[in-house]
């Protein structure tokens, strides 16, 4: 597990906020993490699907994509609250006022897996809704964003195989929550 602190001093965040490839277990974590820390759980694509009546790719297709990224980094800048374990769309990271607003929620935790092991997760890379430029494949995804993610992360945790309470454990103990 690597571990990347961007602001020691923050020791107890009013909530943990979670970014991430598709596919690296943002919504899996974040309830083993909620369930943990007997906190709230929100996934964003949950909430934006909810609030358009329609699954991400539907909207996408039915509104374009300009649309949806407006849609998205408003309904990030919409979050509030304490206690609660925040997945985000894979996508967040290309909107800085919104990931500027969940710092200010909470600590921002990057699940960083190899690509390889998102290839083995995503069977569905197509049909997910997933935030991309035409015909961009998953591979050159992951090399734009990994970057971003890794400049926007308080906290940084490489998956290493293990388990996901594992890995659920270790970031609670890497945030000071233990």
């Amino acid at each position: 597990m690597t571990v990347k602190r961007t602001d020691p001093s923050r020791r107890r965040p009013a909530n943990v906020i979670l970014i991430g490839m598709p596919g690296s277990g943002k919504s899996t974590i974040g309830v083993l993490l909620a369930k943990r820390l007997a906190w709230r759980f929100v996934d964003t694509d949950v909430v934006l699907q909810a609030g358009a009546g329609a699954p991400l790719k539907t909207i996408q297709a039915r509104r374009g994509m300009a649309a949806f990224r407006r849609m998205e980094a408003d309904s990030l800048r919409r979050l509030r609250g304490r206690r609660q374990v925040i997945a985000t769309g894979g996508s967040a990271v290309y909107y800085p006022a919104a990931l500027a607003h969940l710092r200010r929620l909470g600590r921002v935790v990057f699940l960083d897996v190899p690509l390889a092991e998102l290839r083995r997760r995503l069977t569905d890379f197509d049909d997910r809704g997933i935030v991309r430029r035409p015909g961009q494949t998953l591979a050159s995804l992951w090399r734009e964003r990994r970057p971003l993610y890794r400049r926007e992360a308080d906290l940084t945790v490489r998956w290493d195989g293990t388990s996901h309470e594992k890995w659920a454990e270790r970031i609670i103990e890497a945030i000071g929550m233990l």
